[in-house]
């Protein structure tokens, strides 16, 4: 994680980080599960991704993007299909016919959410101290706000 700009000091980047760091958790028990072949035991990691990346998304896509995106629209784009990948993963395996491929899918988009969070948290984080202006900073706090989310006191299953 990125500890060299001071970005974990404002309160959305730190909030997202730590969110971050619940989908890590729920993305290896996902791998886990699917490298066994365990479909339920998949599909519950699973809601629990989507249960952290469902509003962290908005955050981000509604809140940090648009203003990262003046100034880093290729980039922006990669991670907005990026976040496309991995609901569209969650959505298969969580559906009552999941893909023959379901296990192989997991597994991929797992190992891509990882690098995903490493070039959000080493790139866009400090991108956004450099480019967000206090109006951008307001925007992603009232988006934050508009979801709902409350802040993430501990991991996804971990007790606070």
């Amino acid at each position: 994680m990125c500890e060299y700009c001071g970005c974990q000091a404002v309160s959305v980047i730190a909030e997202l980080t730590r969110e971050h760091e619940c989908a890590l958790d729920a993305a290896r028990a996902a791998e886990q599960a699917a490298a066994v072949g365990d479909l339920e035991a998949a599909r519950s990691a699973l809601r629990d991704l989507q249960g952290v990346l469902g509003p962290h998304t908005v955050v981000e896509e509604e809140g940090l993007f648009p203003a990262i995106a003046r100034e880093f629209p290729e980039q922006v784009h990669v991670l907005r299909l990026e976040h496309r990948l991995f609901e569209d993963v969650c959505a298969d395996v969580l559906s009552g016919q999941p893909s023959p491929r379901w296990a192989a899918d997991v597994s991929a988009a797992m190992s891509a959410l990882h690098a995903h969070i490493l070039k959000e948290q080493d790139g866009v984080f400090p991108a956004a101290m450099t480019v967000l202006h206090a109006v951008d900073w307001e925007v992603a706090e009232d988006v934050r706000a508009s979801v709902h989310t409350q802040p993430v006191a501990s991991h996804v299953g971990g007790t606070a």
